[in-house]
């Protein structure tokens, strides 16, 4: 059987060949604008969850159907929003119109923003109007204090935290473990005690010197009573100017979460992680 060899220079001789033009496809042209429109009237399928959200540059919306992300917060307030509206929407939820500015710098729908500490997903803002909305499921009227809110009411923002974030408080998940009641608040000096009752299932993770959310705003421990199942913390003249707590009344309750750390201890302590580690 003969071999052929082919030099570099023989394959430069063999001449290119030709197609004509009429063989090519032409892809069809892509129209700049989508043919799919929402309609307000009909609730939107499944699938658009998978789509991206179609942005109005000043006014945006998002349906109750889409999935929550949660996020992590600091427990440093941005701002104090003030509460235009609350009560039973259009669709049958419970709805919280918010007035703000600074946590609507850059603000998407879906995104979470921790309000009084409680950690709620942007459902439709507007940027003209300097205002945003969020839904309360029952758990979260049954669980927090924002039931107690109303028109004009006061209420610490803070959004979720970026990689580039400074940590400037502590881990603060949004999700309230409880409420306390404002027992008492005494002034010394420019600063302001405050001691708050809550239960005792949430008493046994709070630790003097230690971290709670308190209305979302990360604050030290200083003393624990467990005989009136209190704790205290001071409030200095910055911190007072900056956070809805001073402006509560003796009475009125506060969000609480507790620092995630003391659960994640009790439950390896109960699982007999301890005692496995021992006895190896």
């Amino acid at each position: 059987m003969a071999i052929s060899c082919f030099s570099l220079t023989s394959f430069s001789k063999i001449p290119k060949p030709t197609f004509p033009r009429a063989s090519i496809l032409t892809p069809p042209a892509i129209s700049p604008k989508p043919h799919l429109k929402f309609n307000p009237i009909f609730k939107p399928s499944t699938l658009s969850l998978f789509l991206p959200i179609q942005k109005n540059p000043k006014t945006h919306f998002r349906t109750r159907f889409e999935s929550h992300i949660c996020c992590l917060f600091t427990g440093i307030v941005e701002e104090l929003g003030e509460i235009k509206q609350l009560g039973i929407a259009e669709d049958g939820g419970f709805d919280m119109r918010i007035a703000a500015k600074t946590v609507l710098e850059g603000v998407n729908l879906g995104d979470s923003i921790a309000v009084n500490g409680t950690c709620l997903t942007v459902a439709k803002f507007d940027t003209q109007l300097s205002e945003f909305t969020v839904g309360l499921a029952p758990e979260t009227l049954r669980k927090t204090s924002l039931i107690e809110l109303g028109p004009g009411s006061l209420v610490n923002l803070e959004r979720a935290v970026q990689p580039t974030s400074r940590m400037g408080g502590h881990f603060v998940q949004g999700h309230v473990d409880g409420t306390g009641e404002i027992v008492s608040k005494e002034p010394e000096g420019d600063s302001l005690w405050i001691k708050v009752k809550t239960g005792k299932e949430l008493l046994k993770y709070i630790v003097p010197k230690g971290f709670i959310a308190v209305d979302g705003t990360s604050l030290t421990v200083v003393d624990v009573f467990d005989d009136e199942e209190c704790f205290n913390f001071m409030l200095v003249a910055y911190t007072q100017e900056k956070v809805v707590i001073p402006l509560k009344n003796v009475g009125q309750k506060v969000n609480l979460e507790v620092d995630i750390l003391g659960k994640y201890v009790e439950r390896l302590l109960s699982s007999g992680f301890v005692d496995s580690i021992k006895s190896s």
